[in-house]
């Protein structure tokens, strides 16, 4: 089961999600990519606030966005253009047999199921609600790059005003072990000194782990990419974007 941190659940920092992370070029990516293939049936899996969920269903497409923390999924509810979507406040055990035209998976989601049995049930209840030809797209960050070794104060230190006012955030590991990095998200309230640290943890699965647990389940894995530019996946590129489908 994956544990809920703080980002997720105090309101505070809820109310900050959208800020510390705007929309961006991954947003773009899978619009571009729902269009390419005329998806009509969507489900956004860990959708948080609802960026890209909203977004995808002013077209008039089917989009349920899903995530098992209900403070973000107030906050995605409070936006206009809300009730285009349908919420659902749980994991992808609640999918069914949807039959999807595309699920998605972003915000680097797969990196919280840090428990192999976790991550394989998930992709297991994916692929049972995906029509027969339906995809599935998601990124993880590669670990070939370490990218936990930038994630310190002094790499990762910025201010921003917020609806509490200025504050400070930055990210600093407290341990790295085997494929798994623990971190600390550090929110500082400046006008009051109270900070708030969120403890979080990560799995990093390489490229090759993660092709062959699509292929245990059943897809077929037909893109990578390094980048949100669709750059075929290399080992010095930070992202490793899947796109696979469940076969006809």
């Amino acid at each position: 089961m994956v544990k809920l941190d703080k980002h997720y659940v105090d309101p505070r920092l809820v109310a900050l999600y959208d800020i510390e992370n705007p929309r961006g070029e991954d947003t773009d990516f899978y619009l571009n990519f729902a269009n390419k293939i005329n998806a009509k049936q969507i489900v956004d899996l860990g959708c948080g606030t609802g960026i890209l969920t909203r977004e995808l269903a002013l077209s008039g497409r089917e989009v349920i966005g899903v995530d098992p923390a209900s403070a973000m999924l107030a906050v995605a509810q409070q936006h206009p253009d809300a009730d285009r979507v349908q919420w659902i406040n749980g994991d992808a055990s609640v999918l069914g047999n949807r039959q999807a035209d595309l699920v998605l998976m972003t915000g680097n989601v797969a990196q919280v199921f840090l428990e192999i049995d976790d991550w394989l049930t998930t992709l297991t209840n994916i692929f049972n609600s995906l029509r027969p030809g339906g995809y599935l797209a998601f990124e993880s960050r590669n670990p070939l790059v370490k990218a936990w070794q930038q994630w310190n104060r002094d790499e990762s230190y910025y201010e921003f005003d917020s609806p509490h006012g200025k504050m400070a955030s930055w990210v600093e590991v407290v341990d790295v072990r085997d494929n798994r990095v623990q971190l600390e998200g550090h929110n500082l309230f400046l006008e009051t000194g109270e900070v708030i640290v969120a403890e979080s943890e990560l799995v990093f699965r390489s490229r090759e782990e993660i092709a062959a647990q699509l292929t245990q389940i059943g897809f077929t894995v037909e893109s990578v990419y390094g980048d949100w530019h669709q750059t075929t996946f290399d080992d010095a590129q930070r992202l490793m974007v899947f796109i696979a489908r469940r076969p006809l």
